[in-house]
């Protein structure tokens, strides 16, 4: 292949930006060979721009000018899983989904098979990568139901950190939300999405999560008016705002 030209990019920002897939989803690709550049198998760390012929799986990708940025609002239900396909053949998030106008839909923050609620997708797969990266510290709100009753201890400790296997973790902002039963409601607010983060938190501190939905992604609000499984585009003024 020959020296990349002057305007350059690392390939899974190029692919990312033109709604491909996200980042992680397309440094996997490479790993695993599925991407040419100029009819060489790419690595990680090659710089393309949209000019060079790029191919996945052997069929040319279109790198035209940029689409028209779209982003989706979906209200996950119980039981479906965050992944274009699932081995065990799973219904998934984007089986319901519509055509994008361009390109295709890359999730912004995963949620387990077991929680409900808001899910963002969006067809700007570099707008995706900058909602998810860690240094954005975009608060993500939740509605918590944990088995038994904490007492004032166990909630200063979830917002002061507690130690998980992957690091400290805490809530930015936690408040009750009654009790049902032998059941209390909380609604937790935290700014990152490391995986499963809020059950591991509670259940560090003793507490069963025994149902999970997300309420917010940043300034974008489950519409109380959208059904599990329904979906909803965001205006653009509103798209553009994130």
């Amino acid at each position: 292949m020959s020296e990349p030209e002057e305007g350059a990019q690392r390939l899974q920002k190029l692919l990312a930006a033109a709604g491909l897939g996200s980042r992680r989803e397309i440094e996997q690709w490479i790993r695993d060979g599925r991407i040419s550049i100029e009819g060489r198998v790419a690595q990680l760390g090659d710089r393309a721009s949209s000019l060079d012929e790029i191919n996945l799986d052997g069929r040319p990708l279109r790198l035209g000018a940029p689409a028209r940025r779209q982003v989706l609002v979906y209200h996950k239900p119980l039981g479906e899983v965050t992944t274009r396909r699932d081995p065990a053949g799973r219904p998934t998030v984007f089986d319901r989904l519509p055509e994008p106008a361009a390109g295709r839909w890359v999730v912004i923050g995963r949620l387990d098979v077991n929680t409900t609620g808001l899910l963002l997708f969006t067809n700007d797969g570099a707008l995706a990568h900058k909602l998810m990266h860690p240094s954005a510290e975009i608060e993500r709100e939740y509605l918590v139901r944990v088995h038994g009753r904490p007492g004032p201890e166990v909630i200063r400790r979830a917002s002061a950190g507690v130690m998980l296997e992957d690091g400290l973790a805490r809530f930015d902002a936690i408040e009750p939300g009654g009790f049902s039963g032998s059941h209390s409601w909380y609604r937790v607010t935290l700014k990152e999405g490391r995986n499963r983060e809020v059950r591991r938190l509670w259940e560090t501190l003793g507490f069963e999560v025994s149902r999970l939905s997300r309420l917010r992604y940043g300034r974008v609000t489950l519409p109380e008016d959208l059904r599990a499984g329904g979906w909803r585009l965001l205006p653009a003024a509103e798209a553009d705002l994130l």
